[in-house]
């Protein structure tokens, strides 16, 4: 299974490196499933802990270094409603081939969650909503 990380994702797992987010992570390290974000999630990621909390910025980088990084697809079309700023995230789970994408931004990707017939396919949960599946 490939799991897609969104920026969020990625914050919450280097400024609280025992939560559930942390976890997914050090689940695919072991091998449990294949993790993927793309640059653009990165970069959003980098910014915001820059900005809130710098002393969790090499642990970011470290858990960046244990995924694998894709490309934005901008080709793939995206489902009317999503925020132009989400679309290259959709676009990239897509493009890489994502099972699922784990994202906490339930106010632009809410109608979206746990509806794979609106995305290609593609699982949209929360981190929580995620393991509590499995």
């Amino acid at each position: 299974m490939r799991i897609f990380l969104d920026a969020n994702i990625l914050f919450t797992a280097a400024h609280n490196p025992n939560g559930k987010a942390a976890l997914v992570i050090e689940l695919g390290r072991a091998g449990i499933w294949r993790l993927a974000t793309s640059l653009y999630a990165a970069e959003e990621a980098r910014r915001n802990i820059a900005r809130k909390f710098p002393a969790s910025l090499d642990r970011l980088e470290t858990l960046l270094g244990d995924l694998g990084l894709v490309a934005d697809a901008p080709d793939i079309p995206c489902p009317a409603g999503l925020a132009e700023k989400d679309r290259p995230i959709l676009r990239a789970a897509l493009g890489c081939r994502a099972d699922v994408l784990l994202t906490g931004d339930l106010r632009d990707f809410g109608l979206l969650m746990n509806a794979p017939e609106k995305t290609g396919g593609l699982l949209i949960q929360t981190v929580a909503a995620f393991l509590a599946s499995r």
